[in-house]
């Protein structure tokens, strides 16, 4: 067979095999047949999932870690992978409203028995991690027979080495007492560094024009030097927010795998905390540029009043030297 022949042949099988591919999220994992299926709705429990027993069962997660739960739609080839799933792991949070539905329309046969475990709703601290991190092992021990207890302890000591780093972060970066805007979701992680929530909001669809309009009186009121906005809920509130206050606009994400450099949680911890440093780096690099800004311009004023008062001045001594030479 000729080059353009193979080429073509390649690129055949490449498009057949994309079309086979399922759209489960962004499917990361091998979904071998000899090992259990875990399905989480998010990113954050799939995570955990692949630090706890990565070599032992196969993990898919629903949301897409671009999105906020509540803003999703089931698609088709969810049922199906609701129905091939030996262990369903949910937050148990508002936004995973959509879940109970797909359990039902995966179970219209009515032979689906698979356990549905809520494992907590709460993840951006170093707390809230390892209650997380726990429980997802005692779901994988109690409904799959696996037993995670020594990854577990490894994953526990990775969280509290990434605490020390984050308050490490913030001493280093003065995050104490920093006066800031939140997004209600990322109020708990924002909080844990030391800043001071002088106010929040909650999810953009949700707010009126009097609440935003509320948010920068009090921001503007307490001298806001960040607004920390949720990547996964927008950001255009966060940036409406800043530009009246005259904050830096900063947006966190919620949900790990969204980067390669945030895969898990403590990671995607450590990324947030650089975040929010380079956040303060730049405003108070702005507020320098200000200083400055405003020395030149009182130098700038105070060479032109000299200049107007040696003008005078010049005036007033040319004036007496004419009066003295008509006098002569």
């Amino acid at each position: 067979m000729s080059l353009v022949g193979d080429i073509r042949l390649s690129t055949f099988i490449l498009v057949i095999l994309v079309c086979l591919i399922p759209c489960y999220g962004f499917v990361h994992t091998d979904q071998s047949n000899s090992k259990p299926l875990v399905v989480a709705t998010t990113s954050v429990i799939s995570s955990i999932v692949k630090d706890l027993a990565s070599d032992a069962l196969n993990v898919v997660y629903i949301v897409p870690p671009s999105l906020c739960p509540g803003h999703y739609d089931i698609r088709p080839g969810d049922v199906e992978l609701v129905k091939s799933a030996n262990l369903i792991l949910k937050h148990g949070i508002a936004g995973e409203f959509w879940l109970d539905t797909l359990i039902s329309k995966a179970n219209e046969s009515g032979d689906l028995h698979v356990p549905v475990v809520s494992i907590g709703g709460s993840w951006n601290t170093p707390t809230a991690a390892r209650a997380l991190y726990e429980n997802v092992a005692l779901a994988i021990q109690d409904h799959l027979g696996i037993d995670v207890s020594q990854r577990l302890n490894s994953c526990l000591q990775a969280i509290n080495n990434t605490e020390a780093e984050l308050m490490k972060l913030a001493s280093e970066n003065q995050f104490m007492g920093v006066p800031v805007v939140a997004m209600l979701w990322q109020k708990p992680f924002v909080e844990f560094l030391g800043f001071k929530v002088v106010a929040t909001y909650g999810p953009p669809e949700k707010l009126s024009e009097s609440d935003i309009a509320k948010i920068i009186e009090n921001a503007t009121r307490e001298n806001a030097k960040l607004v920390i906005d949720n990547v996964h809920s927008g950001v255009s509130v966060g940036e409406k927010i800043a530009t009246h206050v005259g904050a830096v606009h900063v947006a966190l994400i919620n949900f790990p795998e969204i980067l390669p450099e945030a895969n898990n949680l403590t990671t995607m911890m450590i990324y947030n905390a650089r975040l929010l440093a380079n956040a303060i780096n730049e405003y108070e690099y702005r507020l320098e540029i200000q200083r400055l800004k405003a020395t030149n311009d009182l130098l700038v004023q105070i060479a032109i009043s000299i200049g107007l008062i040696a003008a005078v001045e010049t005036s007033l001594i040319l004036m007496i030297v004419m009066r003295r030479k008509r006098q002569t």
